[in-house]
């Protein structure tokens, strides 16, 4: 999965540090990007996944 992190995302040396989130092999983000999403009511569109009714977005 490392390959599929952004260039944008990778360390300039070593591994990225977890937690890196994906949907299948689409990167989505990591901790921080995740934390956002949470913040904002996002997080089915963080994760790629279609809120079910009644939800907050």
């Amino acid at each position: 999965m490392r390959e599929n992190v952004p260039e944008n995302n990778r360390p300039a040396t070593g591994y990225p540090l977890p937690p890196q989130i994906f949907n299948e092999s689409q990167y989505r983000g990591d901790y921080d990007d995740f934390f956002e999403a949470r913040e904002n009511n996002a997080v089915y569109a963080f994760l790629g996944l279609t809120a079910p009714p009644g939800s907050k977005v």
